[in-house]
């Protein structure tokens, strides 16, 4: 038996590699097959699209169950896996801890905001510090929400939440939202874990590798598209277009079943 079934530490290195790793996020099994049969080294958890697909709100805590069970339906993949555990879907920081501790997966991400407010910046830097006791190795990603929220959104409430989260053991940084390239630069070069930013219009993976980012999540933004295309479809055969090519039916299933096998 492997030391390291979950794939911490090769989910770690991808963190320091020549590039920033860009980590699609996953709704359900056959999207996260997608991503790994289109060669990405990891995958990500998106909360918004697990909630959507399981018709809950997101960050309510109301998809802890759908969470978490799809977390399990991806432990078979082949790359490591990260999940979405908005708050940790509870103020107590030993429920969070035995939560992302359970689960078989190589990281979390674990923002620091409840209901659509910033939380105390205390309490969260509990959770994280009760996740990384009793959790060795998992790579836990603090999520700061000042931005994403336009709430207190400057560099140094950002920087002071972020450095609490760093000293209760965050291994790294999540600062979500629109930031200009000299916010991220200077989160970057301020921080001493890797900063994680959104993937978005305004800055290339190219261009986030120069202002210092170590990882690009694309959040919600594929589920979206996912339904946006799915939608483009529908209206182009109600309108008398012909059906447009897609990945065959036999490889779809036959992902699905080789991930059961």
């Amino acid at each position: 038996m492997t030391a390291d079934p979950h794939g911490r530490a090769a989910f770690r290195a991808l963190h320091a590699g020549p590039a920033p790793l860009l980590l699609p996020n996953a709704w359900d099994v056959a999207s996260a097959l997608a991503l790994v049969a289109d060669g990405h080294p990891a995958v990500g958890t998106t909360s918004l699209g697990v909630a959507a697909a399981a018709g809950l709100p997101d960050a309510t805590r109301a998809a802890r169950a759908a969470t978490a069970g799809l977390a399990g339906r991806l432990a078979g993949l082949p790359v490591p896996v990260t999940v979405d555990l908005e708050d940790g879907y509870s103020d107590d920081p030993a429920e969070v801890a035995a939560l992302a501790a359970a689960l078989p997966a190589a990281g979390v991400n674990l923002e620091d905001s409840t209901g659509g407010r910033l939380a105390d910046p205390g309490r969260h830097a509990d959770r994280v510090a009760a996740v990384t006791a009793v959790a060795p190795g998992l790579f836990v990603n603090a999520r700061v929400d000042t931005y994403w929220l336009g709430e207190r959104a400057d560099l140094a409430t950002t920087l002071a939440r972020a450095r609490r989260y760093v000293a209760a053991g965050a291994d790294g940084v999540f600062v979500p939202g629109r930031l200009t390239a000299a916010e991220i630069a200077v989160l970057a070069a301020e921080l001493p874990v890797p900063l994680n930013v959104l993937a978005g219009p305004d800055h290339p993976l190219p261009r986030l590798a120069e202002l210092g980012a170590r990882r690009v999540s694309t959040g919600s933004l594929l589920v979206r598209a996912a339904l946006d295309a799915a939608v483009a479809v529908a209206r182009r055969l109600r309108d008398g277009e012909p059906a447009p090519p897609a990945t065959p039916y036999a490889e779809v299933d036959a992902r699905t079943a080789a991930l059961g096998a």
